[in-house]
């Protein structure tokens, strides 16, 4: 692909080296103390839910990129409250995502997601905050293998999907397909984009038909299946490597979208005779009564291991109280289907990058 561009420098002396090297680190000193000092003066995560009538910051019906199964007021929902809450950090106020403001700032730049439909749901929320604020502005939407680019051609400015459901590889081989947990060749799709996103988790408990490999890898050793939390946590390793073998912080800036929750049985937010997400009107005020994934601690301590700089997108709890959000009958399947992993556009994911948005202010 010619979408991305790999530099190589030379230095002329040992001194000039040095300075480069010091050049380097200091940048990376000073993203570390930016992180930590967002999360000590204001956790964007810690909040709750406010009605407020200035919002949704789109209309889902002016936006024409929405596929089926996110668009649940095309689909039919009636009630439309769930669009009017906006999210408020205990210690701080969110800056409203500004879209002009956005462009300018991303000039220019690539901007990808990396993982599976809830990827696909935040990537399509961005770009409807986008269009919605420059709807004649010129875009283009193309293709290539498994990456969607949704380029803003006034600005220069791609934003992209690599549909990768597990980060690691999935490979073609003589005794079927193979989940390569050691291997993420396609990682070098990702090198020297300026933002990425990744996420993983909502595929790796699938079995049966909608299982899309037949073999897993680890260790040299190949074997039917193996633990699916184990298989999860060595995947995130695997890709917590490629970061710090293949991030430069100076160029980079690398988020996780955190854990996305589901809402299919009502005792966990204390409402025993609900056994799914349909008919939810309003959040929950919180904190969630129920527990938090056990992913969500996978996926913290191997993010504890690496050494360069990534940013949690740590969305679990303030989604866990959006029982209200999902599609529910009005998704890709209809009434026929019942949909409480995914969310509504406009809804929930368009929190996700307003917090996205605020952490480059």
């Amino acid at each position: 692909m010619d979408y991305w561009v790999h530099s190589s420098f030379c230095v002329s002396s040992i001194a000039a080296l040095l300075l480069l090297l010091l050049l380097v680190c200091d940048y990376q000193v000073v993203v570390r103390a930016r992180g930590d000092e967002s999360s000590s003066s204001c956790d964007f995560f810690k909040g709750r839910w406010v009605l407020d009538q200035s919002y949704p910051l789109y209309d889902p019906s002016s936006c024409p990129f929405i596929e089926r199964e996110f668009s649940c007021q095309k689909n039919g929902r009636p009630d439309q409250i769930h669009t009017k809450y906006r999210w408020q950090p205990l210690d701080c106020d969110l800056a409203r995502f500004d879209a002009l403001d956005f462009f300018e700032r991303f000039r220019g730049k690539n901007i990808i997601f990396v993982g599976d439909s809830l990827s696909r749901n935040q990537w399509q929320s961005l770009t409807c905050l986008l269009h919605s604020a420059v709807p004649t502005a010129t875009n283009n939407v193309t293709r290539v293998d498994t990456v969607s680019i949704f380029e803003f051609t006034d600005y220069g400015i791609r934003v992209m999907l690599d549909s990768n459901m597990y980060l690691v590889d999935i490979v073609k081989e003589k005794i079927g397909r193979v989940l390569k947990l050691d291997s993420i060749v396609g990682g070098n799709l990702w090198k020297d984009i300026d933002v990425l996103i990744f996420n993983t988790w909502h595929w790796w408990n699938r079995r049966g038909p909608s299982q899309p490999w037949d073999y897993v890898e680890v260790g040299g050793q190949t074997s039917k299946d193996i633990d699916r939390m184990l298989a999860f946590q060595k995947a995130l390793e695997t890709w917590a490597g490629w970061v710090d073998s293949n991030i430069d912080p100076a160029k980079s800036r690398v988020f996780f979208q955190g854990i996305s929750p589901s809402h299919y049985n009502g005792s966990e937010w204390h409402e025993p005779s609900a056994k799914s997400c349909v008919g939810q009107k309003e959040p929950l005020l919180g904190p969630y009564p129920g527990a938090s994934p056990p992913a969500l601690g996978v996926l913290k301590n191997v993010l504890s291991t690496i050494q360069k700089p990534v940013t949690l997108l740590d969305i679990t709890n303030l989604s866990l109280l959006r029982k209200d959000g999902h599609p529910s009958i009005y998704g890709l399947g209809g009434r026929t289907g019942m949909d409480c992993t995914h969310w509504c556009l406009c809804g929930v994911p368009d929190t996700w990058n307003e917090i996205l948005y605020n952490f480059f202010l």
